[in-house]
């Protein structure tokens, strides 16, 4: 497959898993950044290759083909973001352009070395999961910060927003993979949440609140 291709398959991966169901091409082409008329064509050839099932003005899956070479991809993409993180030090806003370069890499037998060399990590540095060389995936019940209620306990285990932006705002209030998170109260008018973060009481918009996964404990 070109670049370009698996940069496809890897979007159509993510808007299938988040919506839950068959993808638009214009849903595709917002995600792209391109002309729906691209989209279009590009998935005329993934048809022809049997990755994706695409019939015109009808929704756009994967097939099984389609689905396991896309959680190669992915898988490569989140290895890499380990690696950067965990032995070259870069923050974790940081890793995933450089890892968009990397996910490229055709060699199966680097990725599934650099698996074994990193313990092979079932999450990436956002908590986002890790597919193994077979494809499976180990998911874990999480909920957003937004949904919990009153005096519930969480560790945050994600982002929804994997934004520099978002990231290095995490940063400065001391949130992070791990941080033990308590739901105060929330306030009516405006959503705003009242948390205590590692023993720190923080007031934070429903916008960060609906961009943080917990595991309740």
């Amino acid at each position: 497959m070109t670049f370009s291709e698996e940069n496809y398959l890897k979007s159509i991966y993510h808007l299938t898993a988040s919506l839950e169901t068959e993808v638009s091409t214009n849903a595709i082409a917002e995600m792209m950044e391109t002309k729906a008329s691209s989209v279009t064509d590009m998935l005329k050839k993934l048809a022809d290759k049997d990755l994706v099932n695409y019939k015109k003005y009808q929704g756009v899956s994967l097939t099984e083909n389609g689905k396991l070479a896309a959680k190669m991809i992915v898988r490569k993409h989140r290895l890499w973001e380990v690696f950067l993180v965990e032995k070259l030090n870069f923050s974790w806003d940081e890793v995933h352009d450089i890892a968009e370069q990397l996910e490229h890499i055709k060699s199966e037998q680097l990725i599934n070395r650099l698996d074994d060399f990193l313990g092979n990590p079932t999450e990436d540095p956002h908590g986002d999961p890790i597919p193994d060389a077979n494809g499976r995936i180990i998911k874990i019940e999480k909920y957003l910060l937004s949904e919990l209620t009153e005096h519930q306990i969480g560790v945050c285990v994600g982002v929804k927003d994997t934004s520099s932006e978002f990231l290095k705002y995490l940063d400065k209030q001391e949130i992070a993979l791990g941080s033990k998170i308590e739901f105060l109260s929330k306030e009516s008018f405006d959503l705003s949440v009242k948390i205590k973060v590692d023993g720190r009481e923080l007031s934070i918009s429903n916008k960060i609140a609906s961009n943080l996964f917990v595991k309740l404990i």
